[in-house]
């Protein structure tokens, strides 16, 4: 998928993720993250949203610390969402593809990082806002589902801030069923993960579904569509694999 693609999803998701949001109402509690209502995951996303701006607009080349959250709630706190999202959408819009700021995992160019980045974040709290107004969730593209999975298992799980250790060394397998080539091997160890896109080779748990499941699943937003082999690793994935914030 190239930048503005990307960038399109980006500007869709963000604009559901508000009208759900309105929908639900800011008190209402959102499934997905039981310790949110909505009003923190719409302070939460639109605080990052104007965080990956600066660095793009800006040209930050270390990073910076976010703004923290706004004193906002109700139709306004939707407005200020709205307003960030718009800047954030235009900004990498606009910005040149050779654009140089920071990044916090390889990628092609800064600029592909934010606009894949920011088209993920959006994604996985659009679903959130829409596990809170309860209903029918919206589905999730399979092409763009399995690059979730790969910006998660070789990006974020890539680095030294994974959480996803194992005492004894185990190699997880996730496989989406309805994208080609779309398998990963995870060996999990005392080290960082390390991923990579490749089905061949013995293992000793495969998480197996659809990419859309998957990518929510291994964000543990959804269970997984189906596990197979020791069932304890897809455990240890679920408990340790969080990625917060700060």
């Amino acid at each position: 998928m190239d930048t503005d693609a990307f960038v399109r999803i980006l500007d869709r998701e963000g604009g559901l993720l508000a009208s759900a949001a309105e929908e639900a109402g800011v008190d209402a509690e959102v499934p997905t993250c039981p310790e949110w209502r909505v009003r923190d995951l719409v302070r939460h996303t639109g605080m990052v949203h104007r965080w990956a701006t600066a660095f793009v607009a800006e040209g930050y080349t270390a990073y910076r610390p976010d703004g923290g959250l706004p004193d906002l709630d109700g139709a306004g706190l939707v407005a200020w969402f709205r307003e960030g999202h718009r800047s954030l959408v235009d900004t990498l819009a606009a910005a040149p593809s050779d654009v140089v700021c920071w990044q916090f995992f390889a990628a092609p160019s800064p600029l592909a990082f934010w606009a894949r980045r920011q088209a993920h974040e959006t994604t996985v709290h659009r679903v959130d806002a829409e596990s809170a107004r309860g209903g029918t969730v919206g589905e999730i593209a399979p092409d763009f589902a399995a690059d979730g999975i790969d910006e998660l298992l070789r990006g974020f799980h890539g680095r030294s801030r994974s959480r996803v250790r194992s005492e004894k060394p185990r190699v997880l397998r996730v496989r989406a069923t309805d994208t080609d080539d779309a398998v990963w091997t995870v060996r999990l160890s005392q080290e960082p993960p390390a991923a990579e896109r490749d089905g061949s080779g013995d293992v000793d748990c495969e998480l197996a579904g659809p990419a859309g499941q998957l990518y929510l699943a291994l964000w543990n937003r959804a269970p997984f569509p189906s596990v197979s082999g020791d069932a304890s690793v897809a455990a240890l994935w679920r408990e340790r694999s969080a990625v917060t914030w700060s």
